[in-house]
């Protein structure tokens, strides 16, 4: 399983397409754990669309010059 993310107590991966299919859910749906006191839950999410990631890459160029300065400043 690929990890995409882990952010504190919750791990982001890709399903695999077997995955998927049985889960009746779009290929490349993104499965989401989290552990809170013991217990894992599960979500799942669709896969980004071609509009939403032609979206932020052109927000993404909007912004360029304040992304840049945010990461010349740190966190």
């Amino acid at each position: 399983m690929l990890i995409l993310q882990e952010r504190e107590d919750s791990w982001a991966a890709t399903m695999p397409p077997e995955m998927a299919k049985r889960a009746g859910v779009a290929d490349g749906s993104i499965v989401v754990l989290h552990l809170k006191g013991g217990i894992i839950t599960t979500e799942i999410l669709p896969p980004i669309s071609d509009a939403t990631k032609q979206r932020v890459r052109e927000s993404m160029d909007k912004f360029k010059e304040a992304f840049d300065e945010m990461k010349r400043l740190g966190d």
